[in-house]
C-alpha cells in the first residue's frame, strides 16, 4: 500500500541519528574534561612559578619553604640512589593493606548492622567512641601491642580506615528505598535475598564514595605508624628530613605521597566502573 510505509525503513535512520547524538557527547565531554585539565595545568604552573620566583632572592623563604628547583633536585638524587622507590613501594604496601583490611571489615560490619536497628542502635555510641580518638594517640598502644614491624603499621592504617568503612556503608544501607523493600517482600523474598539483590547493590555508591575518602585515612595512618617507629617508608623519610631542617627534601617526600595517594584513588575509581557500569554514563 502507497499510504503505509515499513518501520524498517526509518531505522537506520534512528540509529544514525542516535550515533550521532552520542559522538556529540563524547566530544562534548572531551572538551570540557580537556579544558578541566588544562585549567589545573596552568594553575599548578603558576603556583610554582610564584614559589621559585619568591624563594630565588630570599635565602631566608628558601630554607624556610624550600624551592621548586630544590624540590626537583632532591627527588632526582632520591630516585637515582632508589630510596624514593623503595620509601614508596614500603608505605604503598602498608597503605594497600591498610586500606583492603579496614574497608573489608567496615563495610562488612556496617552492610550487616541492616539486619537489626536494635543492634545499630546499641553500638552506636561505642562507634562514635572509636571514631573520635585521634589515631595518633593509639600508636604508643598499637606499637606494643604488634611491634615496630609491618603489622603495626598495617594495624595504624586500618584503624584509620575502618570507622569511615563502616558508617557510610551503614548510611548505603539504611538509606535504602522503602517501598522497594516492601515490594520484595510482598513478591515473597527473604530478608538475605533482599540483603543481596537490593541493600547491598544499593549501598554501592555509598561505599565507593567511603573507598575513595578511606585511601587518605589509610594513608595518613600508615605515614603516622612510620612517624611513630620505623627506620624505611615515606613517613620515615619525612620524619628524619625534618629533623635535620632539610626542608625541600621533606616536599619532596611529601610529592611523592601525594602520588602515591592519586594513583590509589585512580585505582579506586577503575574499581567502581567496573563494578558500576553504568555510572560511566554520568
Amino acid at each position: 500500500m502507497h499510504g503505509s510505509a515499513s518501520p524498517t525503513l526509518f531505522a537506520p535512520t534512528q540509529d544514525a541519528a542516535a550515533a550521532a547524538r552520542l559522538a556529540a557527547h563524547r566530544r562534548a565531554r572531551l572538551r570540557a574534561t580537556s579544558l578541566v585539565v588544562a585549567s589545573q595545568v596552568a594553575v599548578l604552573a603558576a603556583f610554582i612559578a610564584f614559589w621559585e620566583y619568591m624563594t630565588a632572592f630570599d635565602k631566608q623563604a628558601a630554607f624556610m619553604f624550600g624551592s621548586p628547583s630544590a624540590i626537583a633536585g632532591f627527588l632526582l638524587t632520591m630516585a637515582r640512589d632508589g630510596s624514593l622507590w623503595r620509601d614508596t613501594y614500603v608505605t604503598g604496601v602498608e597503605t594497600l593493606l591498610g586500606f583492603l583490611v579496614g574497608n573489608v571489615i567496615g563495610t562488612l560490619v556496617g552492610l550487616s548492622l541492616w539486619y537489626s536497628r536494635f543492634v545499630s542502635r546499641v553500638i552506636e555510641p561505642f562507634v562514635i567512641a572509636l571514631g573520635s580518638i585521634p589515631i595518633i594517640a593509639l600508636a604508643p598502644i598499637i606499637i606494643i601491642w604488634f611491634g615496630t614491624g609491618l603489622t603495626s603499621k598495617i594495624a595504624m592504617s586500618t584503624l584509620s580506615v575502618v570507622i569511615v568503612a563502616l558508617v557510610t556503608s551503614y548510611k548505603g544501607a539504611v538509606g535504602v528505598d522503602e517501598d522497594q523493600i516492601n515490594l520484595m517482600r510482598t513478591l515473597g523474598a527473604s530478608k538475605f535475598q533482599i540483603f543481596r539483590k537490593l541493600v547491598v547493590p544499593a549501598s554501592l555508591t555509598d561505599i565507593f564514595a567511603g573507598l575513595r575518602l578511606t585511601v587518605g585515612f589509610a594513608l595518613i595512618g600508615a605515614i603516622v605508624g612510620e612517624f611513630m617507629s620505623s627506620s624505611e617508608g615515606l613517613g620515615h623519610a619525612i620524619f628524619k628530613a625534618g629533623s635535620l631542617y632539610i626542608i625541600p627534601k621533606v616536599f619532596a617526600a611529601l610529592v611523592a605521597t601525594i602520588a602515591l595517594a592519586l594513583v590509589l584513588t585512580f585505582i579506586v575509581g577503575k574499581v567502581e566502573k567496573l563494578l558500576m557500569p553504568w555510572r560511566r554514563l554520568g
